[in-house]
């Protein structure tokens, strides 16, 4: 048995899982009107959901650490773009 599971990212992680999480975790946002601090958990949570039901049903270990990687990438997409809309129009973000 090995320590650590070997885990393969495919196409599947990098164009499809990613921007599923962040379109669920946006249209949840407007749907059960979501404080802005539970957004990043509520991304974690579709981001396990998915992988570990949908991604790597086979495999809990992998399910869970690409959970996390989808829903920390789509916080993280969501965050980069969002800054860089801001940037290009000249505004900032209000708190």
């Amino acid at each position: 048995m090995e320590a650590f599971p070997i885990i393969h990212t495919n196409f599947w992680d990098a164009v499809i899982a990613v921007p599923v999480v962040v379109l669920a975790t946006q249209l949840l946002k407007i749907l059960l009107h979501a404080r802005k601090a539970y957004v990043p958990g509520i991304a974690n949570l579709l981001g396990l959901m998915i992988s570990i039901f949908i991604a790597h049903p086979h495999n809990l270990w992998a399910g869970v650490f690409m959970g996390f990687f989808y829903g920390n990438a789509a916080v993280g997409v969501y965050s980069s773009i969002k800054t860089q809309i801001l940037a290009y129009r000249g505004g900032e973000e209000k708190a």
